[in-house]
């Protein structure tokens, strides 16, 4: 196992251990405490588990935006390959 990466998350120090690459832990940590940071001074909350929960809601909820968006996106360009096949298919037929 690798050494474990130091990082620091609204002003906690925090060793972590595991296989991901040490720059994208800190990538990772530094969004975590921007997350943490612009939520305590949006809510003047000051209590940390308090802040990093509120974190976690905002982040999970970017996961299921971005997620969403994903699937409508790849439903529309489902539909758009449909409607190219059936000109296709159109064209095949006038040809044959």
């Amino acid at each position: 196992m690798s050494s474990p990466v130091k990082v620091e998350i609204f002003g906690q120090i925090y060793a972590i251990r595991g296989e991901l690459d040490e720059a994208y832990v800190h990538r990772l940590a530094r969004y975590v405490d921007e997350k943490m940071q612009a939520i305590a001074l949006a809510t003047a909350t000051v209590d940390t588990q308090k802040v990093a929960v509120l974190a976690a809601l905002a982040i999970a909820d970017e996961l299921h935006s971005s997620e969403k968006e994903r699937g409508d996106r790849e439903e529309l360009m489902r539909e758009q390959a449909e409607r190219c096949l059936t000109l296709v298919e159109r064209a095949l037929k006038q040809t044959a």
